[in-house]
């Protein structure tokens, strides 16, 4: 196990992630975690308010030495992961992801794909998308699914807490389930992973302000 090349790319993102940004006029930085069974490094923008907005996760496989994304779709209800096997890749992935926050974050941007973003590294970005390989991420759900909040047969949000089988990764699943006026039902489906590492943060931090937490209503 070699963390060589991540640590490589890492130094590598840093001066391509200040292009990207500063042409938006955004302060755009990265966070490297090597302590995690897989490495990632967390992409993210300053606010106004100096809160950080975070656009991007990039993981390493230090077993495989590969990096990839993950990212759920909600229509199959699957995690999957995209293998970025070259800089190239990785530095597409990272510029595409910084588009669609954009995209979601502010209207007055254009978000067309430019390819003159960084004039010294135009073949960076001439690389096909589709080499990227896309798997589904297997999880075993150790959990049913736990009703957290119900209303009147309108409302319900229940969470299923689950393990990545590769990774070893947590799975908190939130869905939310609204029925509608005309009886419709919608369902409102949200993944969040995360490590053991981070588990023991979040659970302290949230022990820590539940007294400052509303009821919902």
């Amino acid at each position: 196990m070699s963390l060589e090349w991540f640590d490589r790319v890492s130094g590598e993102l840093q001066d391509h992630l200040k292009s990207i940004c500063e042409k938006y006029d955004r302060n755009g930085s990265l966070i490297v975690e090597r302590g995690s069974k897989h490495p990632r490094i967390e992409f993210y923008t300053e606010l106004d308010d100096n809160e950080r907005d975070y656009f991007s996760t990039l993981f390493f496989d230090p077993y495989n030495e590969e990096f990839y994304m993950e990212s759920f779709d909600p229509d199959l209800g699957q995690i999957s992961k995209v293998i970025l096997s070259d800089i190239e890749d990785i530095v597409d992935a990272i510029h595409e992801s910084f588009h669609n926050y954009l995209e979601e974050d502010d209207d007055e941007y254009d978000y067309e794909y430019d390819m003159d973003m960084d004039d010294d590294n135009d073949d960076l970005y001439d690389s096909d998308a589709d080499d990227s390989e896309i798997y589904e991420i297997d999880v075993d759900w150790e959990t049913p699914e736990v009703t957290a909040y119900i209303q009147d047969n309108e409302v319900e949000v229940t969470y299923q807490f689950g393990i990545v089988q590769e990774t070893g990764d947590g799975v908190l699943k939130r869905i939310n389930r609204i029925r509608t006026a005309d009886d419709d039902l919608i369902k409102d489906e949200t993944n969040f992973i995360f490590s053991k590492e981070e588990a023991s943060t979040i659970i302290a931090m949230i022990a820590s302000h539940m007294d400052s937490l509303s009821e919902m209503e």
